[in-house]
């Protein structure tokens, strides 16, 4: 096969390289373009690669107006417009691939870089994380060494040599580069990312369907890394609030739409009371298209946000962003894990929904909590001890944790309470609130991610979507909002240790990873992680706010944008002066001995007598005395001596003083 691709013409070979870096671009973009536009580029690739292995023509300009037009119909269909990022992604992508099929001068094959380079661009539109941009590292110098290889003369020069050149040339761009990231004015994004569609897989969701996945698949991506300052809380008390879903239909909870006049504030509503000294620590939230800030229960004071943020709180005890987070979020915050927060003493300042139940569904739910309540021994003890009296029910009565508990039917906590008894913490914490209802006690479900775990590398806590949990809240007079956990009583690992329940292995990865040893893979994982939050902490998290601050290191002390222009343009004249002075060092370097006979060659042609550019000092002393006479013998002598100085084994004189003795050579007229 090798000597086969040997083989072929240079046109060929170039030709299928160059395929394969297209492909290679194109190829991330796969999960982001309509399933036709991949088999389209695939196809056209293919065909152009066919075409150059067979030596066969190229198809006339006909057949690739047909392709455009049915790529721009079917962009149209598919986007319902040809403007944005997904449809100019998509027709970026066609155009590069069509443009294969008209290779038929360098004005095309130039075409094909820049469209190359443009698409290349296009991949972090849609992903900024470093497996990403080690593949458009690839790209990149494939690109360079195409389109050196294209500048090479005739012949088959080896794609090696090409692609030492490309690397170095990379390699000169790479300090502008670094300078450019560190000081060019930085600009918000100019994309966001695509809405979640978290359905079967754990994680937050601004609403919680009960018993609609009968299986949940656990999801390891990052939600979010953790610095702690100081001592880090114990496991049990790492609840991130999210999310708090009070309103109930039967199948759904979701928030609470405010009350007129109940407008978000900074905490009041809330009615917070902290206790005790606060943790801190700073979060690195990952992008979710949700305005949700995940903070440690309870901060009472707002997130320090970046530049461009704002931070409000609502009256249940979750913090907002002002907008979607839909880039990497670092912020820090304080939280107390000791308080209080809601109305004290009475139930009128509560909001009628945290009691109310959908009529007609739950029927032996609502006999449970009657039952419960006439029970004397729980009775007399009020709602404390009706909580304690659901809490020992779950822990005695044989309930279990799992990720598969099937599909529930219209009844969701009775099946919970008497048929199945199993189910993952949205069922939990759904069947508890329902019984807290039944039983007159306001109650709420709480979502967020409880637990995390810490990665020895770098020391970050990562918290995963598989960290996702659900609780509840129930309000007890004299103490306001109380957590209760009710799956801590099904399961108590789940919350008191890094204890988790792990999905099943496929075929594939127990035959990947079944001889891994568990230690080994857990270190591996870790250090992969770490090194990706050192992309995200230096490279993606780099903000405007971070180039101040560089500033403020080099001695300003109050850094504005004009100080960064500043320093900028001083690089770009301490870079533009260093070159001039390598130029200058440079041409000092070359032989001056070819530099002086260049400078005698440029006389005579003024003086009117051509030589060839290899013409020898000899041939210029024999044509100045063909054309002169005697009268130009000193001309003529200085000649000779110029060339013994270069070929003699011992010349008399060194090329400096023939250079002073050119200066006072006398010239015929």
């Amino acid at each position: 096969m090798l000597n086969r691709l040997h083989a072929l013409p240079r046109d060929s070979r170039d030709t299928l390289f160059l395929l394969l870096v297209v492909a290679w671009i194109v190829l991330p973009q796969v999960r982001n373009l309509p399933l036709w536009c991949s088999a389209l580029t695939a196809c056209v690739l293919v065909w152009r690669g066919w075409l150059a292995v067979g030596m066969k023509p190229l198809p006339g300009r006909w057949w690739v107006l047909a392709l455009l037009v049915v790529s721009l119909v079917a962009t149209l269909a598919t986007h319902r417009t040809v403007l944005g990022r997904d449809a100019g992604v998509t027709l970026i992508v066609l155009l590069l691939a069509l443009k294969t099929l008209e290779l038929r001068a360098r004005r095309d094959i130039f075409v094909i870089f820049f469209l190359g380079f443009f698409t290349m661009l296009t991949n972090f539109f849609f992903s900024q994380s470093l497996p990403t941009a080690a593949a458009m590292l690839v790209a990149l110098l494939g690109l360079l060494t195409a389109l050196v290889n294209a500048h090479m003369p005739v012949g088959k020069p080896p794609l090696l040599r090409a692609a030492r050149t490309a690397g170095r040339m990379a390699l000169l761009g790479a300090p502008i580069m670094a300078v450019l990231f560190l000081l060019f004015p930085r600009f918000s994004p100019l994309w966001g990312i695509p809405g979640d569609a978290m359905s079967g897989r754990s994680g937050l969701s601004a609403s919680m369907q009960v018993g609609n996945v009968a299986r949940l698949a656990l999801d390891d991506a990052i939600a979010m890394r953790v610095r702690f300052q100081g001592a880090v809380p114990a496991h049990r008390d790492l609840y991130f609030r999210g999310p708090v879903l009070s309103a109930f239909d039967g199948r759904e909870w979701r928030a609470l739409q405010p009350r007129l006049g109940s407008a978000l504030s900074s905490g009041g509503g809330a009615q917070l009371q902290v206790l005790g000294e606060p943790v801190r620590y700073e979060v690195t939230l990952e992008p979710n298209n949700r305005p949700w800030l995940l903070v440690l229960d309870a901060a009472a004071k707002a997130p320090a946000l970046p530049p461009g943020f704002a931070a409000v709180m609502g009256n249940e005890l979750f913090w907002l962003a002002d907008r979607p987070v839909t880039d990497l979020l670092r912020y820090s915050a304080e939280s107390h894990l000791a308080f209080r927060h809601g109305p004290r003493s009475s139930m009128a300042a509560m909001q009628p929904e945290y009691l109310d139940l959908p009529p007609g569904f739950n029927p032996r739910t609502f006999e449970l909590a009657a039952e419960i309540r006439r029970d004397p021994r729980h009775a007399a003890g009020g709602p404390a001890a009706l909580v304690q009296a659901a809490m020992e029910r779950l822990r005695t009565g044989n309930y279990l944790y799992t990720l598969d508990p099937g599909v529930y039917g219209q009844h969701t906590a009775d099946e919970f309470w008497f048929d199945r008894k199993q189910g993952f913490c949205e069922h939990i914490a759904s069947a508890f609130v329902v019984l807290m209802r039944a039983m007159n006690i306001p109650a709420r479900v709480v979502t967020g991610y409880q637990g995390g775990d810490r990665n020895p590398v770098d020391g970050f806590w990562i918290v995963r979507h598989s960290d996702a949990h659900a609780w509840t809240e129930v309000w007890l007079a004299w103490q306001g909002w109380v957590r209760v956990d009710p799956t801590s009583a099904v399961a108590p690992g789940r919350t008191g240790s890094v204890q988790r329940l792990q999905p099943v292995r496929g075929v594939v990865a127990s035959a990947l990873l079944g001889s891994v040893s568990p230690d080994v893979a857990a270190s591996l994982r870790a250090a992969w992680e770490a090194l990706n939050n050192s992309w995200n902490q230096w490279v993606l998290n780099y903000t405007q706010s971070k180039q101040l601050d560089l500033l403020r290191n080099l001695g300003f002390e109050s850094p504005s944008w004009e100080d960064l222009s500043y320093v900028l343009l001083a690089l770009l004249v301490a870079v533009a002066s260093g070159a001039a002075a390598w130029g200058l060092w440079e041409r000092s370097q070359h032989d001056p001995w070819l530099r002086l006979l260049a400078r005698v060659r440029r006389r005579l042609d003024q003086a009117g007598i051509e030589l060839s550019a290899a013409a020898p000092p000899r041939q210029m002393a024999t044509a100045v005395t063909t054309r002169f006479g005697t009268g130009a013998n000193g001309l003529s002598d200085w000649l000779l001596k110029l060339e013994a100085q270069r070929y003699a084994r011992s010349p008399d004189s060194s090329v400096k003083a023939l250079q002073c003795e050119y200066k006072r050579l006398a010239w015929p007229q």
